[in-house]
């Protein structure tokens, strides 16, 4: 092409985008305009319900961590239907109640239906890629257009995903809440009553980079107790919680494989995939991280490289439904399981049940819950009408109802009004140095 024609083209090109001042640096576009860019051009494919308010609430309730109160987020419609998600993030409550109404624009005027749109919005257009603040306020949207979406095509979001896998639901475990050889023989009886097959324990202690042999057979005898209280049956999985060094966790890990765990959780923090990496080729028994990732890029390295044999992203920090699924779908074309976490409210945990049962990698599900039913849940089973994430045989059951599966009303959340960010738990070394917890 020679120069004059090159120069035609141009002036082609620049008469079919509309001119604005332009910087040397053109790193700020001009404000957008009231309804959210690409809403025309998707008109064709969605729905005619649009989005038309979007309301956020912090939620304190008795029972639960102090450093947690709920963040929830309601999408509203012209068509009377509404949409439900959850945000919760420890010790960081205000930061996202405060990000999820900086999402409003990009919502109200919407149609809720290509949810996937509204993802790549949400995080490309925040520009700084999202952690676990932006990445939660992402989570509790998009779990709210799926709840819409849902509801708009007449059917539960497990069934849009292709699910579900197993009819009578999805496995999960319960925290091994005993502090003695002989509660743990009850809570044996308790698992045998109610069909569950499977429990979560931590560590008694934290720990220095390389710690005295006092303090790890102390760990090594405790996961050893839970083991016999629990018995051969039942699968246990132990939580680290990263409060170990590669040093500390591959000496513990050996030599708790005869007991045959069904994995060890975070030996170190996760940002840390090399140090994850030389763990990993020491042990034998499986290893799982994940909780504190946000979106598929955050487990990237660690699937690429083989690092772990589970991942447990949380559907409410990840990046939601959408957010969760991609994680999935990038685990099992590297032959890697899923254990999502879910220790924070209950429509986050409604949520990841809708995923649990359409991918085929999932694993089991948490929710920090107990065998033996806690104030929390009383409140759950208040809000909802039945006993959320309590399991039955092992399971817990799908929902049938479009959407995410239940009913809430505001008037329900008035009674327990936000109390505040807490912050979590800062806890210390004998010598005054931060320990991880």
């Amino acid at each position: 092409m020679n120069r004059r024609n090159f120069l035609a083209g141009a002036g082609v090109a620049s008469a079919a985008t509309p001119r604005r001042n332009m910087s040397f640096c053109d790193c700020a576009p001009q404000p957008q305009a009231a309804v959210p860019v690409g809403a025309g051009a998707l008109a064709a494919v969605g729905s005619k319900v649009r989005i038309t308010n979007m309301k956020t609430f912090g939620v304190t309730i008795p029972g639960a961590p102090p450093d947690r109160p709920y963040v929830f987020v309601k999408l509203e419609t012209d068509a009377g239907l509404v949409g439900w998600g959850e945000g919760t993030l420890e010790g960081k409550a205000g930061a996202v109640l405060a990000c999820i109404n900086d999402f409003r624009d990009f919502l109200i005027g919407a149609d809720p239906i290509p949810v996937e749109h509204h993802w790549q919005s949400m995080y490309v257009h925040s520009f700084y890629r999202a952690g676990p603040v932006i990445g939660s306020a992402i989570s509790a949207i998009d779990q709210a257009l799926w709840d819409l979406r849902g509801k708009i095509l007449g059917v539960p979001v497990y069934k849009l995903l292709g699910g579900p896998n197993d009819l009578d639901g999805v496995r999960g475990y319960y925290v091994a809440n005993a502090r003695s050889l002989d509660d743990l023989k009850r809570l044996r009886q308790t698992a045998k009553e109610q069909g569950i097959t499977a429990f979560k324990g931590g560590l008694p202690s934290y720990y220095e980079w390389i710690d005295t042999n006092q303090k790890i057979t102390e760990a090594i005898r405790h996961v050893e107790m839970l083991r016999e209280g629990l018995g051969p049956d039942i699968d246990i999985a132990v939580d680290f919680h990263a409060k170990t060094s590669p040093t500390v966790a591959a000496v513990i890990i050996k030599e708790l494989e005869p007991l045959h765990l069904l994995w060890v959780e975070e030996p170190c923090p996760p940002e840390n995939v090399r140090a994850m990496a030389r763990i990993a080729r020491r042990v034998q028994t499986p290893i799982a991280t994940g909780e504190r990732l946000v979106a598929s890029y955050g487990v990237r390295e660690l699937v690429e490289n083989s690092v772990v044999d589970i991942i447990q992203t949380d559907t409410n920090h990840v990046g939601g439904i959408t957010g969760l699924w991609k994680v999935a779908a990038l685990a099992n074309v590297s032959g890697i399981t899923m254990a999502p976490h879910a220790c924070e409210g209950p429509i986050g945990m409604l949520a990841s049940l809708h995923v649990d049962a359409s991918i085929p990698n999932f694993l089991i599900q948490e929710c920090c819950g107990q065998a033996v039913p806690q104030v929390r849940d009383k409140v759950w089973e208040e809000w909802f009408g039945f006993p959320v994430m309590r399991m039955v045989n092992g399971k817990y059951p799908l929902p049938d109802k479009p959407g995410l599966g239940f009913e809430l009303t505001e008037d329900a959340l008035k009674k327990y009004p936000f109390a505040g960010s807490k912050p979590m738990a800062r806890v210390f070394h004998h010598d005054g140095s931060v320990a991880e917890w």
